[in-house]
C-alpha cells in the first residue's frame, strides 16, 4: 500500500513542475480555510470536515490502488461514489449554499461593515426605546467575529432584514416567539426563540462587583443571565430590555452595562460593533473553555 502510494505521488510529480504543484495545493488550500471560515460555528462545518476527511482518504488510497493494481470494478465504483457524494454534499449544504449565494449577491457584501452595523443598530434602538416604554421584556444578540451557528439551531430561523417593527412584533407578548433571544448577523436577524447559556455564579458575582448599584444581583432576570453568560463565552454583544423595570442594558465580554439612554445605547454599541474586532479565534476558544 505504501508502495502504491509512493509511484502515484511520484507520476503526478514527474507529469508536472513543482511550481505548478505548489500553486495548486496553495489554491486549494485556500478554498478549504474559505469554507471551513464561513462554516465555522455551524453544524454544517462538522459535516464538511468528515466529507473532505473521506475524500482525502480516498485519494490517499483508493486512488493508488486502482493506479497500480487492474482494480476496474472498484475504479468504476469509486466514480459513482464521487458523483453520489456530490450530489449528497448539495442537499446536505443547502443551506450554507443559500447563505454563500445570498451574502455574494448582496450590494451591501462590498460596502464598508460599520455603514451596514450603523442601520442596524437604529433599528435596534428604535425597537428597545418602544419595548422599554412598555415594559416588554426582550434580549438581542449581535453576533460579531465568533460565530453562534449552535445557539442559532435551537431557535427558529428567519433570515428576515431586521427593522425596529419586526423586533417589537417578535417580543411581543403572546406572540410564539417572544420567549428567549433573537440573533442578529449583520443587518438579517437570522433567528428567534434562540436559547442561550446562563452565566456561571462566578460572572454574576463579578458583574455585582462592578455595578455599585446592584447590591445582591435581584436586578437579574434570566434575560440578564443568559446575555453575560453567551457574551462571556464569545464576542457577541447583547442589548437587554428589562420585562419588570423597563430598563436597556448592555452586555459585552461577561459584563453588563446599565441603566442606558436610547443615546447611550446608540454609542455603546456603535463603539463596540463597529471599532477594533477581538481575535475571532481567541473568542471562539473561550466559549468553548466555558461550555466545558
Amino acid at each position: 500500500m505504501v508502495q502504491s502510494l509512493l509511484d502515484y505521488l511520484h507520476r503526478v510529480a514527474n507529469n508536472n513542475s513543482p511550481a505548478v504543484i505548489l500553486i495548486e495545493l496553495l489554491l486549494f488550500g485556500l478554498v478549504v480555510y474559505w469554507v471551513v471560515d464561513f462554516l465555522e460555528g455551524t453544524r454544517g462545518e462538522r459535516l464538511f470536515r468528515g466529507v473532505f476527511v473521506i475524500l482525502v482518504l480516498g485519494a490517499l488510497v483508493v486512488t493508488p490502488v486502482v493506479y497500480r493494481y487492474p482494480f476496474y470494478r472498484l475504479q468504476y465504483l469509486y466514480k459513482d461514489f464521487l458523483i453520489a457524494g456530490l450530489i449528497v454534499a448539495v442537499a446536505a449544504f443547502q443551506p450554507e449554499i443559500r447563505r454563500g449565494l445570498i451574502r455574494i449577491g448582496q450590494p451591501h457584501l462590498w460596502s464598508h461593515s460599520s455603514q451596514q452595523w450603523s442601520r442596524t443598530i437604529d433599528e435596534i434602538v428604535l425597537a428597545a426605546r418602544d419595548l422599554s416604554a412598555t415594559k416588554t421584556g426582550a434580549i438581542l444578540v449581535l453576533e460579531r467575529q465568533v460565530a453562534l451557528g449552535e445557539f442559532i439551531e435551537t431557535g427558529v430561523r428567519l433570515d428576515a432584514k431586521v427593522t425596529s417593527e419586526l423586533l417589537r412584533t417578535i417580543f411581543y407578548r403572546g406572540t410564539c416567539l417572544h420567549d428567549m433571544a433573537v440573533i442578529i448577523r449583520g443587518d438579517r436577524l437570522v433567528a428567534a426563540r434562540v436559547q442561550l447559556p446562563l452565566a456561571e455564579p462566578e460572572a454574576v458575582k463579578a458583574v455585582i462587583r462592578t455595578n455599585p448599584q446592584m447590591r445582591d444581583g435581584r436586578e437579574l432576570g434570566s434575560r440578564h443571565m443568559a446575555a453575560i453568560g453567551i457574551t462571556a463565552g464569545s464576542d457577541a454583544v447583547c442589548v437587554v430590555v428589562s420585562e419588570e423595570t423597563g430598563t436597556i442594558s448592555v452586555a459585552c465580554d461577561g459584563k453588563l452595562d446599565r441603566p442606558l439612554s436610547d443615546t447611550e445605547l446608540r454609542s455603546r454599541l456603535l463603539e463596540q460593533v463597529t471599532g477594533p474586532r477581538p481575535n475571532r479565534r481567541a473568542g471562539r476558544a473561550r466559549r468553548d473553555k466555558n461550555q466545558a
